[in-house]
């Protein structure tokens, strides 16, 4: 079993970045698929990206594509998200989330672990 804790969430002005960090424990990360997704107020949870166990295949939503790079360190047990570009629609909780398979997947009932989400708020 793993356990997961993201950080970096906050703040942001319209065009800016933030880099979001998923920690793990408990297990080795590298035998999880990772992704990240999101929720904003009043909407359902939505796919963001995700990346293989060992990095090789990553996965965007359209949304998101060209300005968020998903990236792992497996020696760290760490996960991140770096978000370029911000804009006002990317305010939501963001959450990260393993799932014990080799290939990420866009659907969340397929992944297994859950954080507990760090918020992202992007002013216009």
């Amino acid at each position: 079993q793993v356990q997961l804790v993201e950080s970096g969430g906050g703040l942001v002005q319209a065009g800016g970045s933030l880099r979001l960090s998923c920690a793990a424990s408990g297990s080795p990360l590298s035998t999880y698929s990772m992704g990240w997704f999101r929720q904003a107020p009043g909407k359902e949870r939505e796919f963001v990206s995700a990346i293989s166990w060992r990095g090789a295949t990553t996965y965007y939503a359209d949304s998101v594509e060209g300005r968020f790079t998903i990236s792992r360190d497996n020696a760290k047990n760490k996960v991140y998200l770096q978000m370029d570009s911000l804009k006002p629609e990317d305010t939501a909780v963001y959450y990260c989330a393993a799932r014990t398979y080799y290939q990420g997947s866009y659907y969340s009932y397929e992944y297994d672990y859950w954080g507990q989400g760090t918020p992202v708020t992007v002013s216009s």
